[in-house]
C-alpha cells in the first residue's frame, strides 16, 4: 500500500492549532471533514476517542496514530499534523508526540487499515527518516519527505 493514495498535500497541516490529545484528534477530524474525505465528522470523533480510551496510540519515538472506523467514508482517509510544540499523548514510551498520523476507514476495509499503519509504522521506525520529519517546519516538507520516500521503495 502506498500512503500517497489516501494522502494529499492538502491533509497535511504544521503546524496545528491545538494543544492537547482531544483537540488534535478533532481538529484532524475536521480538516478532513473540510475536504470532503469525512461525510460525518462526529462519528469518527467518537469512534477514534473511543479507540483512544481503550489504549493509546502514542506508539513511542514522538509518533502517535489515531485511528478509527466508521460508517459513511468510502475508503480510507489519513490526516498529517504536526504541534507546534510536541503534546502529552500518553505514549508508551513516555515521550511527547511530535507527529500524529490520523487513520479513518470504513468498518469493512479491515486488511486496508491494517496495512496502512503497518506502512506508517515502518516508515517512521527510519531513524534518518524520522529525524527529517521532525525537522520539517511545513506541511508541503512533511508531504514532499513522505513522497521521497514512497518512491524509494
Amino acid at each position: 500500500m502506498k500512503l500517497l493514495d489516501i494522502l494529499t498535500p492538502e491533509c497535511v497541516k504544521a503546524p496545528l492549532d491545538s494543544t492537547d490529545k482531544r483537540a488534535v484528534i478533532d481538529e484532524m477530524v475536521d480538516l478532513l471533514a473540510g475536504l470532503d474525505r469525512v461525510s460525518n465528522p462526529q462519528s469518527l470523533k467518537d469512534a477514534v476517542w473511543a479507540r483512544e480510551q481503550t489504549r493509546t496510540t502514542g506508539i513511542g519515538h514522538g509518533l502517535a496514530i489515531p485511528h478509527g472506523k466508521c460508517e459513511g467514508l468510502t475508503g480510507l482517509a489519513m490526516a498529517i499534523g504536526k504541534p507546534a510544540s510536541p503534546i502529552e499523548f500518553e505514549a508508551i514510551d513516555g515521550q511527547p508526540v511530535r507527529l500524529v498520523v490520523l487513520l479513518a476507514s470504513p468498518p469493512d476495509r479491515t486488511s486496508d487499515h491494517i496495512q496502512a499503519l503497518a506502512r506508517i509504522s515502518r516508515l517512521m521506525t527510519m531513524d534518518d527518516f524520522r529525524d527529517r520529519i521532525y525537522a520539517a517546519s511545513t506541511a508541503n516538507e512533511i508531504y514532499d519527505l513522505l513522497k521521497d520516500q514512497e518512491k524509494a521503495g
